[in-house]
């Protein structure tokens, strides 16, 4: 006989369950063990309870099912609620700038550090660094003024100064400004022969690229400030960088060379002008010395014409004697007055010096020398003129 099917004492089957219970569709006032469904019902009246509901073990079990649901939506909203508005505080850096979207639409300005507070999934926070200075790279090759190639690197160094317009006015502020900087060094580029570009313009191509992209930038109010640009190098392409190096090594030996000589100029230039000067400056003197010697031969002339008139014979004789004083003064040779006659003895020194020795000169000579030397000489003379008689 099954646990659930006993017989009374009166032959019948017992239609209670063994544990006093009632069964479904039997009498009896017995209590048995719990059925799962009191178990949940008697939870959910307590929890209903707790957020304000009215639980209601033996009443309708239609009823107490509405009341323990409503319960549960109200619980389960508050809970969700905390937690909704404890998502939406956000702190904002020192560094950054923050951007708020309510249904898509930005408000008015910029959310300051601090600490702040909006609702999720109504506003959408964007957080934009301010103060943080970005670098974007790039290459490319690019035509010159002259229908040359060039391969061009640089290095653009910016920040954002406007967070609203950087976040809003743009829709990829990073490529847009990759884009208008590689229209700005095409343009001076283009703008630029290849040996310009590639040697000593190469600073003020940077700069012009700046202030172009600059203005860029601000045309499309981007809230972007280009601090600095960099261009790192301009060559040609491999294939015809070894001939290109060629070109350049070529106009860096022509500088050098129109360098030496300039320099060579700097140092000739003013030792002509010098020498130059000294021409002048010794023809200036000349001239005036023969300008003051001829006047004052002049003047002289004058005076001695005055005393001329006044005595001719004195001064004829004067003149003579100072002219022949100063032909003889300038002449090697010695004449000589011999004595017992009216002769002139020419006494040549310079060519008796050169039949001798050879190794004095007249200049080396002094007075006495040759007085020494005319004495003998006329005392040689003297000495065979006395032999000559006495024969």
């Amino acid at each position: 006989m099954a646990w659930n099917e006993p017989d009374n004492n009166d032959g019948k089957k017992n239609q209670d369950d063994p544990w006093g219970g009632k069964r479904p569709g039997g009498g009896g006032n017995d209590q048995g063990p719990p059925e799962i469904d009191e178990i949940i019902t008697s939870l959910m009246n307590k929890f209903s309870s707790v957020f304000g509901g009215k639980g209601n073990g033996s009443g309708n079990q239609g009823t107490g099912g509405n009341s323990i649901s409503g319960g549960l939506i109200l619980g389960a909203v508050t809970i969700l609620a905390v937690i909704w508005a404890g998502t939406g505080f956000y702190t904002v850096d020192e560094q950054e700038r923050a951007v708020v979207l309510r249904f898509g639409k930005a408000l008015e300005g910029v959310v300051m550090p601090g600490l702040h507070w909006n609702p999720r999934l109504v506003d959408s926070v964007t957080k934009i660094n301010v103060t943080r200075v970005y670098d974007a790279s790039f290459t490319n090759s690019m035509l010159t003024e002259d229908d040359n190639i060039v391969d061009v690197s640089m290095t653009v160094q910016y920040q954002v100064t406007d967070a609203r317009s950087y976040y809003l006015n743009v829709l990829d502020p990073e490529n847009s400004l990759r884009l208008a900087a590689e229209s700005a060094i095409r343009h001076e580029i283009g703008s630029s022969d290849m040996e310009t570009a590639t040697t000593s313009a190469r600073e003020q191509i940077a700069l012009d690229v700046m202030l172009r992209l600059q203005n860029y930038m601000d045309l499309y109010k981007t809230g972007i400030i280009v601090s600095e640009v960099n261009i790192a190098e301009v060559q040609q392409p491999a294939p015809v960088r070894a001939a290109y190096d060629d070109v350049i090594k070529a106009g860096v030996d022509r500088e050098a060379y129109q360098n030496e000589a300039n320099a060579y100029a700097n140092q000739v230039i003013p030792e002509a002008r010098g020498l130059a000067r000294r021409v002048l400056e010794e023809a200036e003197g000349y001239r005036a010395q023969v300008v003051a010697q001829s006047q004052g031969e002049a003047q002289r002339f004058s005076q001695l014409l005055v005393e001329y008139q006044r005595s001719p014979e004195v001064t004829r004789e004067r003149l003579y004697l100072d002219t022949m004083e100063e032909v003889l003064s300038n002449s090697s040779k010695v004449l000589l007055d011999v004595e017992g006659g009216n002769n002139m003895m020419v006494l040549p020194l310079d060519q008796i010096l050169r039949s001798g020795s050879g190794s004095v000169s007249m200049e080396a000579m002094s007075t006495q020398d040759i007085r020494n030397l005319s004495n003998q000489v006329i005392q040689d003379l003297n000495r065979q003129t006395t032999t000559r008689v006495a024969r």
